[in-house]
């Protein structure tokens, strides 16, 4: 159970430090250029190669043991961030490539923790789908915690000081899974019980091999197509929402930007909340029904609303609603992702299907803004509610493919050992 506590206790600081340097870089340039131009240049200079490190980095982490990429990641992460904070003396160039190296040590990072989590939660006897709550619930809280406590230290410390702490969460991070994660339970996402350095030849096929066997692997599975295609149309239409309608609602509706905070915070707070209330369910909640009507719940009518509304009370009402039905889907679908995905093939599919799903939200403001100027908000968002409320239709339309969510595995026998037996 350590183990488990240590790579959910480095995850959740991993997310605290993360979100702080999500607002502290484009703060930094631009209180030393002054420029919104490079603000841009600069958050898209980690975030890109953070997406593309996951499904490309995958087969090298497959090869050289996820325990070890997370570690050494993070320890590289340490200079690359401390690099960054003083890396607008050398000149914005320098800086955007430190960011770039500091996107792909982070995706490497990521992606082997996602890749230790599926086999520290089975050694630790507890349910797959409590524990993904219990991580996903995590990371909302710190993300909640991290957006107001970046931009306190942003103030008060500075933006550089502000990245240094970020670099120092990542010394953090590597010091809790080198002591807690054993080495042979990172292994046994490749071998059972065997040392990394042993683990068979399977994983130690060539890279472009490998990362095709990524590919086919996913592209047989009917279940999981359908999920990305989901995530691709509703991710997109919430970054939408999220940079576009949202805010031009609370300006063009109410004319306060206080209210930016209130809607954001609405959909936080009953996340927050919907993640406890299911965390205890979690062993015993049909996955399929949870996941259908959170989607169709907390997605297309929270767009309604807003379209409809002129005040704020019901659309505050809406959006709590919509944080409290969907703070099921995303435990869910980890756990049906580490389920049905090989214990060898895991960093590879998880990977990658993470980049599919996101592959949306860089078009969601694009095609967000074209639509709002081409058309008027109400328009806008009572279409884009619509294809939202049809990919939520999938799981309705395609039911016998999308109820093998509420298959679960046998239970795992192997546990971590009582102290007792272990001093034994």
């Amino acid at each position: 159970m350590k183990a488990l506590a240590g790579l959910l206790t480095a995850g959740t600081i991993s997310v605290i430090g993360s979100r702080m340097t999500f607002l502290a870089i484009p703060w930094l340039v631009l209180v030393t250029t002054g420029s919104p131009t490079k603000m841009g240049v600069a958050a898209a200079a980690e975030m890109l190669p953070y997406v593309l490190a996951g499904p490309l980095g995958a087969p090298l982490v497959d090869r050289i043991g996820p325990r070890r990429v997370s570690i050494a990641a993070d320890l590289a992460s340490v200079a690359v961030m401390a690099a960054v904070a003083f890396g607008q003396a050398g000149g914005f160039a320098l800086l955007v490539a430190l960011l770039v190296l500091a996107g792909v040590l982070r995706g490497l990072g990521d992606c082997a923790k996602r890749v230790l989590l599926p086999a520290t939660i089975r050694a630790s006897g507890v349910d797959m789908t409590r524990a993904t709550s219990v991580y996903d619930g995590l990371n909302r809280l710190a993300s909640l915690l991290a957006a107001g406590l970046g931009g306190i230290l942003i103030a008060w410390l500075g933006a550089r000081q502000a990245v240094l702490l970020d670099a120092a969460t990542f010394a953090v991070c590597a010091a809790l899974v080198a002591a807690l994660v054993p080495a042979n339970r990172a292994a046994s996402t490749t071998q059972a019980g065997a040392d990394e350095a042993t683990a068979p030849a399977t994983v130690r096929e060539p890279y472009w091999q490998a990362l095709r066997g990524g590919f086919a692997y996913l592209r047989g599975d009917r279940l999981l197509i359908g999920i990305l295609s989901l995530l691709f149309v509703t991710n997109l239409v919430d970054q939408a929402n999220a940079v576009v309608f949202i805010p031009l609602w609370v300006n063009d509706v109410l004319h306060s930007p206080v209210a930016l905070g209130w809607v954001h915070a609405a959909f936080s707070l009953g996340a927050v909340l919907g993640n406890i209330v299911f965390t205890t369910l979690a062993p015993r909640a049909p996955r399929y029904a949870v996941f259908t009507l959170g989607f169709l719940i907390g997605g297309a009518p929270r767009m309604a609303v807003m379209a409809l509304a002129g005040d704020l009370v019901p659309v505050l009402a809406a959006v709590f609603a919509a944080g409290l039905a969907m703070a099921a889907v995303n435990p869910i679908l980890s756990a049906v992702m580490f389920e049905r995905v090989p214990t060898a093939l895991q960093a590879r599919v998880v990977s990658l299907s993470g980049a599919v799903g996101y592959a949306g939200i860089p078009l969601g403001g694009l095609l967000g803004g074209w639509a709002v100027q081409g058309l008027d908000l109400t328009a806008t968002l009572l279409i884009f509610g619509a294809f939202y409320l049809a990919a939520t239709l999938l799981p309705v339309l395609f039911r016998r493919t999308w109820c093998e969510m509420d298959r679960r595995p046998a239970p795992d026998p192997v546990r971590e050992p009582e102290p007792a037996a272990a001093a034994a």
